[in-house]
């Protein structure tokens, strides 16, 4: 069963920085050239969206919202693919990137923010105040 802990929240002003990560364990029954890993983020009242994916290979898909802001990258820390961790490098932090932050992975199909995913962490909280 894949595992992902995130963590890295925390509260921080507008125009600040943040680095979010996730431990993903047990991956080695994922294929490596098709595992997508994700970070996504829900505000209160509002519904989940997709904020950016990964690719083993490096590919990456970015919602407008953040592109130009937020960076999604991933150390693959073992080369059987078991154990990955996955970053996400907010900068220039608004108050509407108040959520929270959860970590995602799946490895069939579509890689990008649209997509169905799998597995799934307990979420970091982001809070950025004006």
């Amino acid at each position: 069963q894949v595992q992902l802990d995130e963590s890295g929240g925390g509260s921080v002003q507008a125009g600040g920085s943040l680095r979010l990560s996730c431990a993903a364990s047990k991956l080695s029954s994922l294929s490596m050239s098709t595992t997508c890993m994700a970070w996504f983020r829900q505000a209160p009242g509002k519904e989940r969206e997709g904020v950016a994916t990964i690719l083993n290979d490096g590919a990456t898909n970015v919602a407008d919202s953040v592109k130009g802001r937020f960076t999604i990258s991933k150390d693959n820390d073992s080369k059987d693919n078991d154990n990955n961790t996955l970053y996400l490098q907010m900068n220039s932090l608004k108050p509407e990137d108040t959520a929270m932050y959860y970590c995602a992975a799946k490895d069939d199909g579509a890689c990008n923010i649209h997509a169905t995913f799998t597995w799934w962490g307990q979420g970091t909280q982001v809070t950025v105040s004006s």
